[in-house]
This record gives structure tokens, C-alpha cells and sequence, in this order.
């Protein structure tokens, strides 16, 4: 929980009641022991007693009850108690069962403007939270406008509204004109009333001083700010531009331009470690660039273009039209399968030679003669040892 740097304790309203408290909204799982200032009709939480900047708070101004928490499997069932707002709810745990319905009775009386007569309270404490709802009216009556009207309310989108305009409370308006300084030192943010603005101002001296102006509605249905001689005008960007033209160099309005991401992330959990983190998702890969046809082609290129791409495409078509059926007569019409011979060197029978290679023949009739002479010792040595062979065998 971030410790916020806005008013000091002392700057905070009067406070009617404090101690520590353990604060447990119903998202949490464990409570946390916090000092607990009621000031105004605003719970402010502390880390400590000597804490000077608070860590929490919470606005009373639509509290809904304030209820005990009577479960009784809870052990300390008799010191807790619930707080019902508009926005949700919250469960405190105080250090005592008579802690607990004092908290009860002051968040009562803040919050409801009167006393309840249904809590066990002393005569003296009843009399403590009737001066406390006493100078509660007299406070929220001098920060309420002296003249309410019936105007259109804040939360109402206007189309004159300005662009420094922030929906924030006064605190949270100072935070942010702290911390951009540079951008500018000027904004406009809702009133605390429900028919009210205001202007909060940053000015440098020897240290940041805060200046808070209340905007009323006009009845001339305008706007005005209330100071010793009101200054008018028409729509709020006016009385914005009001203070810039009093000083240029002095008032500069707030705009904060707002930031987008040019990259889809998501968030990835690694399978091992379990740790979760922020992961851009990869680019697509790039379409591919449509071609255009240049629109400076006359009619009769484009007309020969589209001839010589036909003529291109017939030409292939025929090509492989003549492949596709020589493949198909090929595996079709399987040639007759032949027994391989050894070359012999005697003509075959039933062969005749023909004339015109009778001079050719005679020369290889030659040869086969020289031939046989020459294997005749081989081929009766062969013949001897194959008789012999045979003879053992026998």
C-alpha cells in the first residue's frame, strides 16, 4: 500500500475519534493493524501513531450501516463489526468489545448526522458524539455553496468542458499537479457539493503552495467563481481562460495527453517457474503487396498482353498434354520381356546372311576358325579333369 503525500495531519479536519482498528475489506485474505483517525466524515489510516501521512482512507458520505458481526465461529466475533457503503463494504476489528461500539457510534453520528439510541453508550459518550455531530453541520455548512441551485451537476458531460478538466478529489488534484509539474499547474476537477466545481492551482516559493477556488452555477445559467468580486462566465472553458489571461506566464492548464501501445501483449506463465509475465505478440507475417495494373497501358497493349500470355499458356498446355499421353501409352503397352544370351561366336540357325555382307561373314568365319584352333587344347584339358572328377566321385 503506497503511502500518499498529500495534507499533513494537521491539515486534515478536525478528528473526533481515533485508535487502532484492523481493516479488512472482503477481497483480502488476512486484516492489517492500521491507526484509525475519523476526521470529518473521512476514516484516515496510519501505519503508526507518529505517522504524519496516511495510507488509506475511506468517505463516509454514503454510508449505507453499520452492523456487528455476531458469527460466532469467528473468535473475536465480539469486537468486529461491518461498515455498508454504496461502493462495497468493510469489516474492522477493534481492540475491545466497548472500542467497538464507540467506533460504531461515531462512524454513526458522522455519517448520519445524529446520535444512535440503539448502541450501549455512557452518558458521556453520548454527549461526545453530540459535539461531534454539532461541529460536523458546521463544518460541511462552510464548505457547502451559500446558494445552491439547480443546475446541471458535475458528473454531467458537457461539451464546453474543459480539457483539464479530472475527475478527482482535492487531494488526488494536487498529487497530480505535483507530478506533472512540467505538463502544466492549473486544472478543474468536481466540487465537493454536488452542484459545484472547482479550480486547484499550483504556485512555486520556497515550496509548492496549493490554491483551491469553488465554481458555482449561475443563474443565468453560467458559471461563476466565488470570491470577494465573482468573476462570470458563460461556459467553465471561460472562467479557465481567466486565469490564464491574468498572467500567461503564471497559469498554464493541465492536459495530459493520453498514452497507447502500439504492440498487442499478453500475459505468458512460465510452465517451470510459474512466474507470469508481460509478452508482446509476434507480427504476422506481411501480406503480400497486391500487384495494380498501370493504369497508363492503352487498350490495344493491354489487347497483346493478354494474346501472347494466352498463346504462353496454350503452348505449355500442349506440351504437357503430349507428355501426359506419352506416359500413358508407355505404361500401357509394356514391351515383351526378352531372356539375355551371352554372345556367341557361331551364327545362329535359320539366319542368312545377305549379299552384300558375304565379304564380312568370311572374315568372321576366319576368325572363329583361329578362334576354336586356339581353345581346342584348353577345352580337352578341361574334358580330362572333369573325367577324372567324375571317376573319384564314382
Amino acid at each position: 500500500m503506497a503511502m500518499r503525500k498529500g495534507r499533513k495531519k494537521s491539515q486534515l479536519p478536525e478528528c473526533y475519534y481515533e485508535g487502532y482498528l484492523e481493516k479488512m475489506s472482503f477481497r483480502d485474505q488476512t486484516s492489517q493493524k492500521l491507526w484509525t483517525c475519523l476526521c470529518g466524515n473521512t476514516l484516515f489510516f496510519f501505519s503508526d501513531k507518529r505517522d504524519s501521512d496516511y495510507l488509506d482512507k475511506v468517505d463516509l458520505t454514503a454510508l449505507i450501516s453499520v452492523e456487528d458481526d455476531d458469527n460466532p465461529d469467528n473468535e473475536t466475533y465480539s469486537t468486529r463489526f461491518t461498515v455498508q457503503l454504496r461502493s462495497g463494504s468493510l469489516k474492522f476489528i477493534a481492540s475491545s468489545t466497548e472500542a467497538r461500539e464507540l467506533w460504531k457510534g461515531f462512524i454513526l453520528s458522522v455519517g448520519q448526522l445524529s446520535v444512535p439510541s440503539s448502541l450501549n453508550l455512557l452518558p458521556g459518550q453520548i454527549h461526545m458524539m453530540g459535539d461531534a455531530v454539532h461541529k460536523e453541520q458546521e463544518r460541511q455548512a462552510d464548505i457547502s455553496p451559500s446558494a445552491a441551485t439547480d443546475c446541471t451537476p458535475p458528473n454531467t458531460i458537457q461539451s464546453d468542458m474543459p480539457s483539464c478538466f479530472f475527475e478527482v478529489p482535492r487531494l488526488e488534484a494536487e498529487l497530480l499537479l505535483e507530478r506533472e509539474a512540467s505538463k502544466g499547474n492549473l486544472l478543474m476537477r468536481p466540487g465537493r457539493s454536488l452542484n459545484s466545481y472547482a479550480i486547484t492551482i499550483r504556485m512555486e516559493s520556497t515550496g509548492a503552495i496549493f490554491k483551491h477556488y469553488r465554481v458555482l452555477c449561475d443563474e443565468n445559467e453560467g458559471f461563476y467563481i466565488a470570491l470577494a468580486e465573482p468573476v462570470f462566465g458563460k461556459t467553465l472553458q471561460d472562467l479557465v481562460d481567466h486565469f490564464v489571461k491574468i498572467n500567461k506566464d503564471s497559469f498554464k492548464p493541465l492536459v495530459i495527453e493520453a498514452h497507447y501501445d502500439d504492440k498487442i501483449c499478453f500475459i505468458s506463465s512460465d510452465k517451470e517457474s510459474g512466474e507470469r509475465t508481460l509478452q508482446p505478440l509476434l507480427a504476422s507475417p506481411a501480406a503480400a503487396p497486391h500487384k495494380h495494373v498501370d493504369e497508363k497501358l492503352t487498350t490495344t497493349e493491354a489487347e497483346a498482353g493478354g494474346e501472347q500470355k494466352s498463346s504462353l499458356a496454350d503452348m505449355e498446355y500442349d506440351e504437357k498434354e503430349s507428355r501426359d499421353s506419352s506416359a500413358v501409352a508407355s505404361s500401357s503397352v509394356a514391351p515383351p520381356r526378352r531372356i539375355l544370351m551371352p554372345p556367341s561366336p557361331f551364327p545362329r540357325k535359320g539366319s542368312v546372311a545377305s549379299p552384300a555382307n558375304n565379304q564380312g561373314d568370311s572374315r568372321k568365319l576366319r576368325n572363329t576358325e583361329e578362334q576354336r584352333r586356339l581353345l581346342m587344347p584348353a577345352i580337352s584339358e578341361l574334358k580330362l579333369k572333369l573325367g577324372q572328377k567324375l571317376k573319384l566321385q564314382d
